[in-house]
């Protein structure tokens, strides 16, 4: 191949992979710069932007502001939301691979509440766990258990509630048939060797289909990390509203009452510049400490 029909083939891919550079630039690029701009501003939406350095940053930080807060909630949402959808996927995913009657209606079945929306998700989840008229305190009553939780109004049953709710996300049913998918890939003569070396069922499982998967479960940690610092408010805000007593006010919480309740644009631009380091920082350290554990051959 010459090397025109080189640049004519380098071309014709960069023409298809244009449509996709020009959305990235207009719709994630651009708001991402215009957000990190507006962050060193001092705007309400009905005067011009004032320029005021790092001063939001600052503010920010201070003891009072209550980003600490909603930083130490939102790292308390993400290892609940990540750990419980990767392990109740896995645990689903798992019993998808015994051959028992009915397991595909079962599959159906559990992937219908997940793609419910969230919003209609939590509002359902608030009628549930509501302590005077809810039916999971009723349950409760029947089995004779008289102590019910105030489940949304207690600062620990809330967060017991926020990880039941995780169960029945989009994020844990797609989990589920990606592991399901990755189960089915493990070469079966992995296990027929396991099998002569006399070893029973969980330690083919911790032996043999942990380290195969091990690559689909660091991509389902890493994308059910960002999912739960960038749904959070879908979830959060319908269900608990940040309470009691801003308990559960995660950062995605705090921007949008910084934007749309106190109309401080450079605020709220400062939390999303934040957030986004975060998430970043936190992916990267997910993929380095993953060396030590995945194993890609």
């Amino acid at each position: 191949m010459n090397r025109a029909e080189r640049m004519k083939n380098n071309l014709a891919a960069y023409g298809f992979l244009s449509p996709w550079f020009i959305g990235f630039l207009l719709f994630t690029g651009g708001p991402i710069i215009a957000s990190l701009v507006l962050s060193l501003t001092r705007w309400n939406l009905l005067s011009p932007p004032e320029f005021i350095g790092f001063r939001n940053y600052i503010t920010m930080f201070s003891p009072g502001s209550g980003f600490l807060n909603s930083l130490r909630a939102t790292l308390i949402y993400t290892v609940i939301s990540v750990v419980v959808s990767v392990t109740a996927s896995l645990f689903m995913a798992t019993l998808l691979n015994f051959r028992l009657k009915f397991m595909g209606f079962f599959q159906f079945c559990f992937f219908i509440p997940a793609v419910m929306p969230s919003v209609a998700l939590a509002f359902v989840f608030q009628l549930i766990f509501n302590q005077h008229l809810g039916i999971l305190n009723y349950g409760l009553s029947v089995i004779g258990i008289a102590a019910q939780p105030n489940w949304l109004n207690d600062t620990f049953w809330v967060w017991v509630s926020l990880g039941i709710v995780t169960i029945f996300t989009y994020s844990t049913g797609q989990m589920m048939l990606i592991f399901n998918a990755a189960f089915k890939d493990v070469p079966q003569h992995l296990y027929e060797a396991a099998d002569i070396e006399g070893a029973n069922y969980v330690q083919r499982f911790w032996h043999v289909t942990m380290p195969y998967i091990s690559p689909i479960i660091l991509f389902n940690v890493v994308v059910g990390t960002v999912n739960s610092f960038n749904t959070a408010f879908s979830i959060v805000f319908p269900l608990t509203g940040g309470g009691p007593a801003n308990e559960t006010t995660v950062l995605s919480l705090e921007l949008y009452n910084s934007a749309f309740r106190m109309f401080n644009m450079g605020m709220a631009s400062a939390i999303a510049t934040v957030l986004f380091i975060i998430v970043a920082t936190v992916g990267a350290i997910q993929f380095r400490v993953s060396k030590k554990l995945v194993h890609y051959d």
